[in-house]
């Protein structure tokens, strides 16, 4: 490897924030502040990395080309040399998220007809009738765990339906823990947490390459019989067609499942917003966007230098692994005004909760489509849901990947 990963930070450096804090996880947005406070992009000698914390900052640099992936060179920063052998790094860097072109144009190009505007939006009546067999089920027993019960089951059940994995099997997925979002934060994992997503990606692929023999000799109207024979017309190896199918089942299922959690949390936080959703039901699709900017499933994509870069007076080494923090951009006053506080009515929010540039969300418009009907849902079926613990609700322990471990309810 011949990029320079980083300075190395100065003996006893503490780093410019802590991403494993339990009171940045409850809410990172006052540190977030801080470091903006003090500079667009900053060094953090500690975690040897740059963070970009304002809009503009990340916009710019996810959408530049003289950034990107280098997987392989941020595993080794993190954790040391020979670790791609490790079945969770080996699968991540086979997916289109850590790749580049031309490999990234490749993968990506596999999937992209399937995620066409035309395409998702008619998935929009399948949605709302998922939503309302779930209220069906959920109604009458006067309480759940939204996060249980529904946040993530809805949206295990649509991506199974895009991937064609059989009804019988779908247990698998409801009932289990279906991926580690701990191997995304810029925090390396310790042996026990290595060794459960080693053993999720091991007990994932066992299952898929069942399922990939089951589709080649009895093809079906799905996802992955389409990757199947565009792989074997693009040389698509069975490292990749396990990853990417895995890629697309999270990535699937995660962002949907925290937009939900996250997003209700933030209103029953905001009754007066609540109540004015209620009152006007033609706010849903401003109120996700809202809601995805306010409280961000995603908190951060990070990219690396493929060449000295000079912004904003700084200059990023070849090499160098930036984290654009956009749950920071997305609470960033010289873009939104008073960002800090929930307005569903707010005009024109674009927030960065996709990333952007060639690496932009592809399920981005399913999981709108997912809030936006369950917002209908919930305020048609459910308008005396009650949440409860919002003042102190139990959050996952991610940075990367931000959502609740449960959030009851009762009405």
């Amino acid at each position: 490897m011949t990029d320079t990963i980083s300075r190395p930070a100065p003996v006893g450096a503490e780093p410019l924030f802590n991403p494993r804090d339990l009171d940045f996880i409850r809410d990172p947005y006052p540190a977030y502040h801080r470091l903006r406070r003090h500079a667009d992009l900053q060094w953090d000698a500690a975690g040897k990395y740059w963070l970009a914390t304002n809009y503009d900052a990340c916009a710019n640099i996810l959408k530049d080309k003289r950034f990107g992936r280098r997987y392989e060179a941020m595993i080794e920063m993190m954790y040391g040399r020979d670790m791609m052998g490790e079945t969770a790094f080996r699968q991540m860097r086979a997916t289109m998220l850590m790749s580049e072109p031309p490999d990234h144009t490749r993968l990506r190009g596999l999937v992209t007809k399937a995620f066409s505007a035309a395409r998702v939006e008619r998935l929009r009546p399948r949605v709302r009738a998922l939503v309302a067999e779930l209220l069906d089920r959920l109604e009458p027993r006067g309480s759940m765990d939204v996060i249980r019960d529904f946040a993530h089951v809805l949206p295990v059940v649509v991506i199974c339906d895009m991937l064609g994995i059989p009804e019988d099997d779908r247990w698998l997925f409801i009932d289990t823990a279906t991926i580690t979002t701990r191997m995304l934060d810029p925090v390396p994992m310790n042996r026990l947490e290595l060794d459960e997503a080693n053993a999720m990606f091991d007990e994932q692929g066992s299952y898929f390459t069942d399922l990939f023999e089951r589709r080649r000799r009895s093809p079906g109207d799905d996802l992955i019989t389409a990757l199947l024979e565009g792989g074997d017309e693009g040389g698509l190896t069975q490292d990749e067609m396990l990853a990417n199918v895995w890629l697309l089942f999270a990535a699937g299922h995660e962002t949907t499942r925290n937009l939900i959690g996250n997003g209700l949390l933030a209103l029953h936080r905001h009754p007066d917003e609540l109540r004015r959703l209620r009152a006007d039901p033609g706010l849903i699709p401003g109120a996700v966007n809202e809601l995805l900017r306010y409280d961000s499933p995603v908190q951060y994509v990070g990219r690396t230098a493929y060449e000295d870069v000079t912004l904003d007076g700084v200059t990023i080494c070849k090499g160098q692994l930036v984290l654009c923090l956009v749950g920071a951009g997305n609470r960033d006053p010289g873009m939104f005004a008073d960002p800090d506080r929930l307005d569903i009515g707010r005009p024109d929010v674009r927030p960065l909760s996709f990333g952007g540039g060639i690496h932009f969300c592809l399920g981005a418009q399913l999981t709108r489509i997912e809030g936006q009907e369950t917002l209908a849902g919930l305020i048609d079926r459910l308008p005396g849901l009650h949440l409860h613990d919002v003042d102190s609700p139990s959050w996952q322990p991610n940075f990367a990947i931000r959502g609740l471990r449960e959030l009851k309810g009762s009405w």
